[in-house]
């Protein structure tokens, strides 16, 4: 972290999402929200990330598991 910081927020984990990103991520968002799971999402040119704090990254992951999404490590 730079020196002249005034604030920071630590303890996220993310994950990337793979394959056809056409409506993917609000899909993903929408399914986290029902399950009380909230998310920062990053969408730079190709790839798409979710961001959630550490104490919600092991419930995101179920919940997608559990929609049928596949988790890879």
């Amino acid at each position: 972290m730079p020196a002249n910081v005034i604030r920071r927020d630590d303890g996220w984990k993310g994950f990337r999402i793979q394959g056809i990103l056409v409506g993917i991520l609000s899909k993903i968002a929408a399914l986290l929200a029902e399950n009380s799971v909230p998310i920062f999402a990053v969408s730079p040119y190709n790839t798409d990330y979710v961001l959630t704090k550490a104490a919600h990254y092991k419930k995101a992951l179920e919940v997608l598991k559990q929609a049928g999404y596949a988790i890879v490590k």
